[in-house]
């Protein structure tokens, strides 16, 4: 009973009733109109759809934080390392995007999350490790956005201030408030249920990033135009402007910063799960997503973060846009810093709905007789033409919990570059790269010391080593910043 009535609330089975109403009404089959051939209703998503979801939980505030990144590692390894993470991205994410379907790729069976994913190719503790990577750094990535969102309308007030009172004004103005009007907006959003509801909020956000990010990249080039010439050099920062031990903490740091900036294959099979049933296969139309996303993505990081270092060298701010490079014209910078806001009011759901579903849907087998987990309600909405809205009471309180103790956590931890650089490295190779190789050679029987096992086990490992190395870096750097932060100060 529990297992029909989760595919009830969640994914609706195709009930003969349902089926031969919507027959009716489209004049054919229903099943061929209506529903997929897993009987949940029929995706509509295509490879547009699918790269605008990737765009937004990629192109996020990390860009933002290249050009401190490459600062850290000068204009060789810089960009070295940013083409090798979206070299890597890219592989692992078309070997995950066959885990999809365990099987022939069109009508094998689905695995409609990345846990579902690992559970059909490898089982066992492996999924539970999985399953608390994937939603521990979802937790994370909510906070940092919440972070990341905050410093940005922060920057909104300060500039506003530096342009009235000057340059030199301290303007010390307290992220607390800022958090707070960011939980309450993630609030509301978070009740929209799932995956295939937040397609325009995702677009938005899509065309969000690219606006600030080219406003970024437009005042990197009017800076290096003023500055008469390119700042930086080969090898990044100096040692004698940091110590040898900075150099060496900021370096890894900036190692997780990249990593960030390039992390999404924690949602990619819910994402893929949008994608309408084939011909062409699910997995071909996320490949050619993924070519897509990585490709736009990588070529604005390039702009942006090598502009951000040409612009401003080893000063180059750990925050583009928030971090004060600029200061005129103030306008621009405002308009920027709104876009920030509203790509990661929706970069945030898009990150978030899996572990939504995920509690969601256990609740539901866990206690389904329950009117508070799996019944709704109907709310009324005298001002507009719809009536009333059913709402279920068990999503509207998770959710709502959810994300106040993730803005509480934000107000305590407003550290964005380290964050960011702990995230990265955290979710870098266990969920980038370490389960969709292990899935691959599972699905795909590839002999265990076969050459392309050989060089799939030799890429896990490189990218294991530069994980743990990125993460003591940012771990190093919130040591630090715990030494002179006192909670819901002003800065």
């Amino acid at each position: 009973m529990a297992e029909n009535v989760v595919a009830t609330y969640y994914y609706p089975t195709a009930a003969p009733a349902a089926m031969e109403v919507c027959g009716a009404e489209l004049g054919k089959g229903a099943s061929d109109k209506c529903f997929d051939d897993d009987g949940r209703p029929k995706r509509n998503g295509t490879m547009w759809t699918a790269s605008s979801h990737i765009i937004t939980a990629v192109i996020g505030s990390g860009v933002l934080s290249l050009g401190w990144a490459i600062a850290q590692l000068g204009w060789v390894a810089g960009p070295a390392a940013m083409l090798l993470f979206s070299l890597v991205t890219y592989y692992t994410s078309s070997l995950l995007a066959d885990c999809y379907r365990s099987g022939d790729p069109s009508t094998g069976k689905r695995n409609y999350t990345y846990m579902d994913a690992v559970n059909a190719n490898l089982s066992g503790i492996k999924v539970q490790i999985c399953g608390f990577l994937q939603y521990a750094n979802i937790v994370g990535v909510a906070i940092g956005y919440t972070i990341a969102a905050s410093i940005s309308m922060l920057a909104i007030r300060r500039a506003n201030c530096f342009h009235q009172k000057g340059h030199g004004n301290p303007c010390k103005v307290s992220s607390t408030p800022y958090m707070i009007i960011f939980g309450v907006a993630e609030i509301f959003f978070s009740q929209i249920p799932d995956f295939d509801q937040i397609s325009w909020l995702s677009i938005l956000a899509a065309v969000m990033s690219f606006t600030y990010s080219s406003i970024g990249l437009g005042l990197g080039i009017v800076q290096v135009i003023a500055n008469r010439g390119v700042q930086g050099s080969l090898t990044g920062i100096s040692i004698g402007v940091v110590t040898p031990m900075d150099k060496v903490w900021r370096s890894l740091q900036a190692f997780g910063d990249i990593a960030f900036a390039y992390s999404y294959s924690l949602i990619l099979i819910e994402i893929q799960d949008t994608i309408r049933a084939p011909p062409p296969s699910e997995s071909t139309v996320m490949k050619r997503a993924t070519v897509v996303s990585v490709a736009v993505t990588t070529l604005f990081y390039m702009l942006c973060g090598c502009m951000g270092y040409a612009a401003f060298g080893d000063g180059a701010p750990g925050n583009l846009l928030t971090g004060f490079g600029f200061y005129e014209p103030f306008w621009l910078l405002d308009v920027a810093n709104a876009a920030i806001v509203v790509h990661l009011v929706g970069a945030y759901q898009v990150y978030c709905q899996p572990l939504f579903a995920f509690v969601e849907k256990w609740a539901a087998q866990r206690w389904p007789d329950s009117a508070f987990v799996t019944g709704e309600v109907e709310v009324p909405l005298p001002a507009t033409r719809r009536r009333s809205c059913k709402v279920n009471l068990f999503r509207a309180t998770w959710r709502t919990a959810f994300v106040v103790a993730t803005t509480v956590v934000s107000m305590l931890l407003p550290f964005f570059n380290d964050v960011v650089g702990f995230l990265g490295a955290l979710g870098f190779w266990p969920l980038t790269v370490y389960f969709p190789v292990e899935m691959y050679v599972v699905q795909k029987k590839v002999p265990r010391w076969s050459p392309r096992w050989v060089c799939l086990q030799m890429l896990s490992l490189g990218c294991l080593v530069i994980s743990v190395a990125a993460a003591a870096g940012s771990i190093a750097g919130i040591a630090s910043d715990l030494k002179v932060y006192r909670p819901f100060k002003s800065y």
